[in-house]
């Protein structure tokens, strides 16, 4: 093919043998795109010697090639709880072969939410993944507002109409907790995570279910509430051995709350699994390290990630509004704690 001036995306693609739509995906770094499609674009674009002009498209298509990660949380939380760390993971190694950048916002208190609110209208970002939402938040209400492309990582708690990628919390917490009533434990208690949080009721509501399929009520002394932290389960499990002397099995809706819990069972002379079974939520490395290693329920986060990033580009790249769910199933990971 011969070309006058300089190479167009018409001309890549014919060259190609792909669509115009495809060319621009690979040029704008878009992970939606096969391996194959992505070579031949690439072998066109250096025949061709085409050079995207990325000021003149971030001028036609207001795009900046940024994604921000919204974390509703503290900095000390988000900083300290490996399962933040893991989805930050995930989504960077997504974006690596990309052209597009991650920006990571943390949103104390209502005025931080605001701030962000205001970052996002101003146009700095193509699309936002918003995680860790607590029930007093004003983000979701603050991002609809910008009318830019949003999706949650965890169902939203007032049941709005939002795409989100979620694990099946209480699928999981109920496996957990079966997995303990199997074993013959008789005062099977839990610590719960935040329940201004859905991962906190949905995990919780598992633990219930599983009690209620065994025959058994909810006993308020065996249920306790943690923050998904360590000191947090360090606590909680402390509470339990006062009010539950006899406790001989405890869910963690989190892996840290559950190691917290090792540290308080060990302080009180009590032994795992012996006298007390452990099981925790996530699957963090910090479950396969600690002493005993911990029985626990497995996310897919690499899927997760995944999912977040295709549902949130298909609504930043083909302005499609139409409200989209996945649910992805866990597991349970059986180690010497239970």
């Amino acid at each position: 093919m011969t070309t006058v001036g300089a190479p167009t995306l018409d001309e890549v693609a014919v060259l190609a043998g792909v669509s115009r739509a495809t060319v621009s995906r690979v040029v704008n770094g878009s992970p939606r795109v096969s391996p194959e499609a992505r070579q031949a674009v690439q072998a066109a674009v250096d025949t061709l010697r085409y050079v995207p002009n990325r000021m003149a498209r971030s001028l036609v298509t207001r795009r900046t090639g940024t994604i921000a990660l919204v974390l509703s949380e503290s900095d000390t939380q988000i900083f300290s709880d490996p399962f933040f760390a893991s989805i930050v993971r995930g989504l960077s190694a997504h974006l690596a072969d990309t052209e597009l950048h991650l920006v990571l916002l943390a949103a104390r208190d209502a005025r931080e939410q605001e701030k962000i609110g205001r970052y996002v209208r101003q146009g700095h970002v193509d699309g936002v993944i918003l995680m860790s939402l607590h029930g007093d938040d004003l983000l979701p209400d603050i991002l609809a507002r910008t009318h830019v492309p949003v999706v949650l990582s965890g169902r939203p708690l007032d049941g709005r109409a939002v795409s989100f990628v979620d694990a099946d919390n209480a699928g999981g917490a109920r496996a957990a907790t079966r997995h303990l009533l199997d074993q013959g434990r008789r005062r099977v208690a839990t610590i719960t995570g935040p329940l201004d949080m859905v991962a906190g009721q949905d995990r919780y509501a598992g633990y219930r279910d599983a009690l209620e399929g065994h025959g058994r009520a909810v006993d308020a002394d065996l249920v306790v509430e943690g923050d998904f932290t360590e000191d947090g389960g360090l606590r909680a499990m402390a509470t339990l051995l006062e009010r539950a002397p006899d406790v001989d099995a405890v869910f963690a809706a989190s892996d840290p709350m559950a190691v917290g819990a090792l540290q308080a069972l060990r302080a009180a002379g009590r032994r795992v699994p012996d006298d007390v079974a452990v099981v925790g939520f996530d699957d963090a490395a910090v479950a396969r390290a600690c002493d005993p290693p911990l029985t626990t329920v497995a996310q897919p986060l690499e899927d997760m990630t995944r999912l977040l990033l295709e549902l949130l580009l298909r609504r930043i790249e083909d302005g499609d509004d139409a409200v989209e769910s996945r649910v992805c199933e866990t597991r349970l990971v059986r180690r010497a704690s239970a």
